[in-house]
């Protein structure tokens, strides 16, 4: 029996010692599928990872309070379980045309969207002419996109890959809107014959309103409701207020928050706050010019917007009203106050710590605020408890 103690001895400790690397292996799974708390040093919030090692996440929307669909600028869509923080690649998503500043773009839910399914897409699609901004519509079944249908195929082709927008929104009164930027040809801003450079509205089948702006006007394209934007890079629609918000890249400054005017003419590049790239002279006529819209706010230097979210929650109540827009140049998150009569009276630059080039944004069920990042993380802010 004495014999025998040692080697007892031994197989309990390697029973023992199996078991416990097995509960370090446990942990470390569960640990893999939790949101990892960041550092960051304002106390009116935390940040949870979600997900890293992604693509660029051009755009986000809330399918519902669980799963949130994103774009990868290289032509994914997906989808993150907020509970398992699994991903989701789903299939059925159309050939992108995934250069430069071009690719998969924007995703957001329909106002129909719980009773129809209805899923719209901004994307740049390769044509004989070049790459053009369309928008089009699908639906989710389990993990496969279907009944894929292109709303407007844009005239904007330009032999380049810049300022593709591009951005939707909804005003819940049956149309939806989006942007395009001047695809790096200036002038074409000002020529209602082109898409380039516009934010267009068509009714949610892809149709043209009858009280669009330029219907009745010779050579003018029916789909544009505004022109002179040089490349809108976040549009939402206020349903308290029915403004329509955009905020744009400027030049080298000149950056720009504009409410959005039926059939209104927004400047570019006639008037500007920007500068040239390639030194400090004025672009176009200078800063105002009559039948030209003044923006709400400009920002000087720019901090090269990627999106824009109006905050209309009550988890950070102090924060209601508030427009929120991801800074890729500056990076930060930046936060201006809107007064009653649409002015910016006040601005705050959030996250400068993380020092990431933050692109799209989405306010969740609960008020909570998700952002991506283009070094292809996803990340919640949410209250202290």
């Amino acid at each position: 029996m004495n014999d025998q103690r040692p080697s007892i001895k031994i197989y309990l400790y390697t029973v023992i010692t199996g078991l416990q690397v097995l509960l370090i292996l446990c942990s470390l799974q569960v640990q893999a599928a939790s949101a990892r708390v960041l550092n960051q040093s304002n106390p009116n919030f935390k940040l949870e990872l979600l997900a890293q090692g992604l693509g660029v996440p051009w755009g986000m929307a809330f399918l519902n309070d669980r799963e949130l669909i994103f774009t990868e600028r290289q032509g994914n869509i997906r989808i993150l379980d907020l509970e398992s923080l699994e991903i989701t690649t789903l299939r059925g998503a159309v050939e992108v045309d995934a250069e430069g500043q071009g690719g998969m773009l924007d995703v957001a839910t329909g106002p129909d969207y719980t009773t129809r399914g209805w899923l719209y897409f901004t994307y740049s699609k390769s044509t004989v002419s070049g790459a053009v901004t369309t928008l089009a519509r699908a639906k989710r079944r389990g993990n496969q996109l279907s009944d894929w249908q292109e709303l407007l195929v844009t005239d904007s082709a330009t032999s380049g890959y810049r300022h593709f927008g591009s951005r939707i929104a909804f005003d819940q009164q049956g149309h939806v809107f989006f942007g395009v930027g001047d695809r790096g040809e200036r002038d074409s801003a000002q020529d209602l014959s082109s898409h380039a450079g516009t934010i267009m509205r068509l009714r949610l089948d892809g149709s043209i309103p009858d009280d669009n702006p330029f219907l009745s006007r010779d050579n003018a394209l029916p789909e544009i409701w505004s022109y002179g934007h040089r490349n809108p890079q976040g549009l939402l629609y206020d349903n308290n207020t029915g403004n329509l918000w955009s905020i744009e890249h400027g030049p080298r400054g000149g950056d720009e928050i504009n409410l959005v005017v039926k059939g209104a003419n927004y400047g570019w590049p006639v008037i500007s706050y920007g500068k040239e790239y390639w030194g400090p002279v004025s672009i176009g006529e200078g800063t105002e010019k009559p039948g030209m819209e003044q923006p709400v706010k400009v920002y000087i230097p720019s901090i090269a917007p990627g999106s824009l979210l109006l905050y209309s929650a009550t988890a950070f109540p102090q924060w209601q009203g508030n427009l929120f827009s991801g800074a890729l140049k500056l990076r930060h998150l930046n936060r201006v106050s809107i007064s009653i009569d649409n002015k910016a009276i006040a601005e705050e630059l959030l996250l400068g710590d993380l020092n990431e080039r933050i692109r799209a944004l989405a306010q969740s069920p609960e008020g909570w605020i998700y952002f991506s990042t283009d070094s292809g993380k996803i990340i919640r802010m949410r209250p202290r408890e």
